[in-house]
């Protein structure tokens, strides 16, 4: 196994940073778990999620802007998707690895109880 040098850690933190801010909002992890099955049309998202279409841009804007969706053009509109399928993959595993540590760590609205 590889081991990480100081010099990685440095440059590789910044990318995880980033995932924790995405998904540290419950309507942007909650975007990005409705990408993970399938990509989206906003308004699409909006109304799954019951949240307003504003709201809805905001997120999307945010995630885009951390590298995790892409802004497919389909006509007039757009379509969002997952930037990479691997991301939908490590998301799946993230939640089974978090609950298999410990299931009763986080309350049902996402807060630590620890």
């Amino acid at each position: 196994m590889e081991t990480l040098t100081h010099a990685r850690v440095l440059a590789q933190a910044p990318v995880l940073a980033r995932f924790g801010h995405a998904i540290s909002d419950p309507t942007r992890a909650r975007i990005l778990l409705a990408l993970a099955d399938a990509p989206a049309y906003p308004s699409d998202l909006a109304d799954s999620l019951g949240v307003s279409r504003q709201s809805i841009s905001n997120h999307l804007t945010c995630l885009r802007g951390c590298g995790l969706v892409l802004a497919v053009p389909d006509g007039r509109r757009s379509r969002y998707q997952l930037a990479d399928a691997r991301l939908g993959h490590a998301i799946r595993n993230l939640i089974g690895v978090v609950l298999a540590v410990d299931p009763a760590c986080c309350a049902p609205d996402g807060r630590c109880l620890a």
